[in-house]
């Protein structure tokens, strides 16, 4: 296993429309929350709140996770994967992490 190092945000590969995927995870179960995109900024904003704050892609807009439900994700570390273009975001997750009502996103199986 190599030695952890670390980069700079400019080094991660974000996609043509300057995002990256973040998959949101709990820091104690393990449990994929959800998944969301970020930029630089909103990457930036996570690291300065310590809270997720992501780039919505339909509303054109940043939003900080829990701002209007109060469900909030309180950063605990921030991984980047071997190609440097996913994030893995483990946080302590303060109610449910989905629009739905579900503590996570990913409640349906696929038959």
């Amino acid at each position: 296993m190599k030695k952890e190092k670390k980069i700079k945000i400019a080094s991660l590969k974000f996609d043509t429309q300057g995002l990256i995927p973040a998959i949101i995870q709990d820091y104690k179960t393990a449990q994929v929350l959800m998944l969301a995109y970020m930029n630089r900024e909103s990457l930036k904003r996570t690291m300065k709140l310590g809270k997720t704050c992501f780039w919505s892609r339909s509303r054109k807009e940043y939003w900080v996770k829990g701002m209007t439900s109060g469900h909030f994700q309180f950063v605990k570390s921030i991984y980047y994967d071997c190609d440097m273009d996913a994030l893995l975001i483990k946080v302590r997750q303060v109610g449910v992490a989905c629009h739905t009502g579900n503590r996570s996103c990913f409640y349906r199986k696929l038959k």
